[in-house]
């Protein structure tokens, strides 16, 4: 996640806000909270957009699978002859 746009974003407008005398120490802010703030996604196991369509296609295309299979299954349950209990012999 070391490549996320907003990320300069946020940290081009944490500095403006700075007061001018803070602004020396810039690069030990942006470097801190960067650092601090990627460990912090890191732990939260996000996931890229890009990963979650993907999943997001596969799993329809799973559902329409299984939706096509369990008609199959119906229809072949509905074709099959009922199979009549065994029947015991009599125990006397």
């Amino acid at each position: 996640m070391n490549a996320i746009p907003n990320f300069e974003i946020f940290f081009k407008q944490v500095t403006e806000v700075l007061p001018k005398g803070l602004l020396s120490l810039h690069q030990d802010l942006e470097k801190n909270l960067r650092v601090a703030l990627e460990s912090a996604l890191r732990r939260m196991n996000l996931v890229t957009r890009e990963e979650f369509d993907v999943q997001t296609a596969v799993l329809k295309r799973t559902r329409t699978r299984l939706e096509s299979l369990e008609t199959q299954v119906a229809v072949l349950e509905a074709t099959q002859q009922p199979i009549s209990p065994i029947q015991q012999p009599n125990q006397e």
